[in-house]
Formats: C-alpha cells, structure tokens, sequence
C-alpha cells in the first residue's frame, strides 16, 4: 500500500487541504461556512482536535491540526463524515438555494462513481496531509492558508477574510473559531 496521502506520525501536526467533489463552490452562504466552522468546533472540543490554522474557501478547506489521541486519520474521518451529512441535509433543506437541484445532482454523480458511498458524495476524498515536521514547514502553510482568499482575489488583507484564523493571529475580536496556539 502507498503512503502517499496516508498520516505517518499519529502524534504530530499536520496540514491538509481537500475540496468537495468537481470543486463546487458550496461556501458561498453564511449558513454552510457555519456547519464546517461547527463541525471544526466540535472536534476541537469533543474528540482531541487541536486546530492551529485554517481557512475556508467557497469550494475547499484547508487546515492544520493534529489528533491528541492519536487518530489524525479517524479525526478527519470523521469530520467529513459528519460535516458532509450536515451540509447535503442544509442544501437540501434550503428554500432559499437557487442551485439546490444541480449541486444535488452534482454529488449524487459522484457517489455513483464511488464504490463506498451510498447516496451522494460531498467531499472529494483525498486529504494530501502534509506532516509539519519543522517551525519553518509550520510558518509556510500557516501564510499560504491565510493568503489563499488574497491570492484569489476576494480580499486585500488576509484578516478581512471572515473564515480564516489570519484573525485570531492577528488579535482580531471577531474570530470565527477558537485556535490552538502553542
């Protein structure tokens, strides 16, 4: 078996960056940034989540974390999971989402293409975790996380992009998601 895209150190940090399925931008409404900024919570508070940076872009998400139990793999796992059922029952359930039956249709195509899903895929499923081995490898990803909404445009200054935690290194009071800052 390969060890591309696998977690080797179970007790150490990680980068990892993953989009949902034909990069569709799905977080483009404050409702469904607020399910992953929930679910990211979640594992930060319930299941040994430590989040050092992230940012969440309209079709992907990048973050670094590492699992104090252990489990990188099982944590990320999970938060897909979960996450990916929260947001296709959101979509589905929103009245208000003009683009409801074709993203809808758009994940059931790629649960069909997917042996182990059921009904319909959200997220893509490769993670490319990237282990952060040195304060120099920590640096790098944590500026190329904030930097992503300036480099595609939607922002001037890294802290002006809401789902990010450019804020909470920055001081910022108007932070969406608590971090882990060592």
């Amino acid at each position: 078996m390969s060890r591309k895209y696998k977690f080797g150190e179970k007790e150490g940090a990680y980068f990892v960056s993953f989009a949902t399925v034909n990069w569709i931008d799905v977080f483009t409404r404050d409702c469904y940034f607020e399910i992953v900024s929930k679910s990211l919570d979640y594992c930060r508070k319930s299941k040994g989540m430590e989040l050092y940076g992230y940012c969440i872009m309209p079709s992907h998400v990048h973050f670094i974390f590492c699992s104090s139990l252990g489990d990188p793999s099982g944590l990320l796992r999970d938060f897909k999971g979960y996450s990916s059922r929260k947001l296709l029952k959101a979509i589905e359930e929103n009245k208000k989402e003009s683009r409801k039956e074709w993203m809808l249709l758009m994940f059931e195509s790629a649960g069909r293409n997917m042996s182990n899903v059921k009904n319909r895929q959200f997220w893509q499923q490769n993670n490319n975790p990237i282990e952060i081995w040195s304060l120099a490898v920590f640096e790098q990803k944590l500026n190329y996380i904030h930097q992503n909404p300036v480099k595609t445009g939607f922002v001037t200054n890294a802290i002006d992009w809401k789902y990010s935690s450019a804020r909470n290194y920055a001081n910022d009071d108007h932070t969406v998601l608590e971090i882990d800052i060592k």
